[in-house]
């Protein structure tokens, strides 16, 4: 990947400025912005999988075991970790699968509800975290080098607002479809 920088002195990809002018003509930018968000996003994946060291989590399973992690020691619904982490509960039942399957985390019967189930962190999944949290400071400080506070607090905003506007549309879509 190579990078210039603009008329303002602003960073763009010209590969990527290219491709999207074929897609979109000549009102690029949103089209760029979203290019580079999946770049930066791919390179914090590269950091974060080679800080994992060979410890094989999906960036998925990881933010669910962080969930589990946080939750108090009776555990968290799938239904509940599926909402906290914008996945479907498909989608969570299978990352629990995993984790489950490493020893990471456990299903354990819901004492309010006997027909659910409720997923827990096992010590092993404690460990696991604790193994991974010197390599994860170590790449994230890699990758923010030379961002201000200030600058670390747009980007989360800013990644945070195109979430929130993906939400609403999903809902807005899901509601035409109820229709």
């Amino acid at each position: 990947m190579k990078l210039e920088h603009d008329d303002t002195g602003l960073l763009y990809d010209p590969d990527a400025r290219a491709a999207m002018r074929r897609l979109a003509g000549d009102d690029t930018l949103t089209f760029e912005a979203a290019a580079a968000v999946r770049t930066a996003f791919q390179s914090i994946e590269r950091m974060r999988a080679h800080g994992s060291e060979g410890r094989g989590l999906s960036s998925g399973a990881m933010d669910l075991l962080l969930r589990l992690s946080d939750a108090d020691d009776g555990g968290v619904s799938i239904g509940e970790l599926a909402q906290s982490a914008g996945v479907t509960p498909r989608n969570a039942t299978g990352l629990v699968d995993t984790l489950e399957k490493d020893g990471l985390a456990r299903r354990v019967p819901d004492p309010r509800d006997r027909r659910s189930v409720l997923a827990r962190i096992t010590p092993e999944g404690r460990a696991w975290i604790e193994a991974f949290r010197r390599p994860s400071q170590l790449a994230m400080a890699a990758i923010f080098r030379g961002f201000s506070p200030e600058e670390l607090t747009s980007l989360r905003h800013l990644c945070l607002r195109l979430a929130g506007n993906q939400q609403r549309l999903a809902e807005h879509l899901a509601a035409q479809e109820a229709r």
